[in-house]
């Protein structure tokens, strides 16, 4: 089977990395830097052992209610925001400055307000991964071509009628990119909450192994998460192909 140009720059890229990340490791770059073959190691073992999966069940609870919180309410909202000014003038100020501020920041008062159970880490979710989400959708609808709106008036829709069959249909491809960006911000937050917040699933992994200087099962924690949103990324992108974007399916 032919691989594509485009799988076949992947391919290479990650090899160059993965190859350049075994040498940096395999004359001793770093004390805290283990070659890629110790870390794989290492990974295989924490899947083996079940850590690895039970460290992942704890992480993605949280990362899976807040992402549903923030694509439903995100969606809702910047549509909202696309097709009432008012809407726009209200909310836009908010989420601009939520995606331009230093959210992690954020991260102490959430623990102060909702302890370090599961809320605080779901609101840390949100506050990453909503305002990418709540701004795309808006601007994807604000962006529909105006002659699609003319035609649809020229043919005496109504109002309903128009942003259900021409404006979401129209600004949907877009809506689904800021969903794949919003959830690349969602995967950010739940690991600075398991950071920051309490230590548990991946988080606890990483804090725990660095503690006691385990830099290759560090190393592999980092990585499985790492695999785990490229792997999550991709399967959106997939989606997005067949479903919103058939010119790119080839």
């Amino acid at each position: 089977m032919q691989l594509s140009k485009p799988l076949l720059m992947r391919l290479v890229s990650f090899g160059v990395v993965l190859a350049a990340w075994e040498y940096g490791g395999a004359i001793g770059l770093s004390a805290a830097f283990p070659s890629f073959s110790e870390t794989f190691a290492a990974l295989w073992g924490m899947i083996q052992d079940g850590s690895l999966g039970k460290a992942f069940a704890k992480t993605l609870e949280p990362l899976l209610i807040g992402l549903a919180i923030s694509v439903f309410f995100g969606v809702i909202l910047g549509v909202l925001m696309g097709l009432r000014e008012w809407a726009e003038w209200v909310f836009a100020p908010i989420f601009i400055v939520a995606q331009a501020a230093p959210l992690a920041a954020l991260i102490p008062i959430l623990t102060f307000a909702y302890g370090i159970g599961l809320t605080a880490k779901v609101f840390t979710v949100c506050i990453m991964a909503m305002p990418v989400i709540v701004i795309n959708a808006s601007s994807a609808i604000r962006n529909t071509p105006d002659s699609l709106v003319e035609m649809g008036r020229s043919f005496l829709g109504t109002r309903q009628q128009i942003v259900w069959n021409i404006i979401l249909p129209s600004a949907s491809p877009m809506i689904f990119v800021g969903l794949r960006l919003g959830v690349a911000s969602g995967f950010i937050g739940i690991i600075l909450a398991e950071l920051l917040i309490t230590p548990t699933g991946i988080g606890d992994l990483i804090s725990y192994n660095q503690s006691i200087a385990e830099y290759p099962t560090m190393y592999a924690a980092i990585l499985s998460i790492i695999i785990a949103s490229v792997l999550f990324l991709e399967g959106m992108e997939l989606i997005e192909k067949k479903v919103f974007r058939p010119e790119m399916r080839t």
